[in-house]
Order: structure tokens, then C-alpha cells, then sequence
């Protein structure tokens, strides 16, 4: 089957919704505020870059990335999240092919560097990495992980947009 990446339209906010939902349903680390985090990102017109996976017309995949900010004052830096597939489509090739759209879609725009909260073994493919010279408070450093995109640097704590701790 053919997945199709494309930036999100506004007919497609119920489908995220949904797909970031099962997608984080039994996820371990999870809060289930996932969609919530999506709906506020929009709403603060934060989504800087949204893309979904389509196959056969069905949204089976998402990708969210947001500004950040820096303590050192360094722009362009983003975060990413939350991504997420289907369930039963996951292991096929769809997150890959989300992950590698966004960081072309972040590339494209200028962006410095990109951050975000997951299992190395999955972004390391990527590029990203621990930087101990990037914080984000409470997470530790193993699952905080960057990839700079140009030629500057940050130094810091890092913070996500407040969009991030909604709940509802």
C-alpha cells in the first residue's frame, strides 16, 4: 500500500485526534494527553510544521513539530512531537518516512536544530543525539535528544511551548 505525506488540513483534525490516541493508548509512558498537546499547538498557531501519512484516503500517521525556546537565547530550534502511527501500521515504514519529511520541511524553513523526548534507538538513525549542552528539565538525558540543522549552536535549558501541558 502507498503511504502519501502531506501537510495536515483542517479535515483532518478529527483523524489525528484519533490516530494520536490509539497510537499512545497503551504507550508505558504516556499520559494520554497527546492529542490534547496537538489541539493546543494549533489553537496558539504553534503547529510550525504538521504532516500526516494517508493511505488509501484513511490518515494512519502524524508529525507535529513546534518552536522552543532556548535559556541561551538561540533560535530556530524546534521540538518534535508527539509522532505517532496507527497501531496495527506501525514497524512499516510510515514513522521513518514522517520523521525524514519533517526534518526536510525543518531544513527547508531554516531551522537551527530540533529536539525532542524519545527512545534513542529509534532517533539515533535520524541524527539526534544526547547533548549535554541542552537541558530539559526533569527528562533524562538518554531520552533528550538533539540534532543541530545548521551551523549554530544552543546552549541551555530548553523549553517546549506551553501548549505541552494540556490536559484537555
Amino acid at each position: 500500500m502507498t503511504t502519501m505525506i502531506r501537510p495536515e488540513t483542517a479535515l483532518d483534525e478529527e483523524a489525528i485526534e484519533q490516530v494520536t490516541r490509539r497510537a499512545f493508548l497503551s504507550h508505558p509512558y504516556s499520559h494520554q494527553t497527546e492529542q490534547f498537546i496537538i489541539r493546543a499547538l494549533r489553537a496558539d498557531h504553534a503547529l510550525s510544521v504538521s504532516l500526516v501519512a494517508e493511505e488509501a484516503g484513511r490518515v494512519v500517521g502524524h508529525i507535529a513539530l513546534s518552536p522552543v525556546s532556548v535559556s541561551d537565547g538561540a533560535a530556530g530550534w524546534y521540538g518534535l512531537g508527539p509522532i505517532s502511527v496507527e497501531p496495527e501500521r506501525q514497524g512499516r515504514g510510515i514513522g521513518r518516512a514522517l520523521m525524514e519529511r519533517g526534518l526536510a520541511e525543518l531544513r527547508r524553513i531554516g531551522a537551527n536544530g530540533c529536539v525532542l523526548v524519545g527512545d534513542s534507538a529509534f532517533y539515533t538513525r535520524f541524527g539526534f543525539a544526547s547533548n549535554p549542552a541542552l537541558v530539559l528539565e526533569g527528562v533524562p538525558p538518554e531520552y533528550f535528544l538533539a540534532l543541530s540543522l545548521g551551523t549554530a549552536s544552543a546552549l541551555g535549558n530548553v523549553r517546549f511551548h506551553p501548549a505541552f501541558q494540556a490536559t484537555s
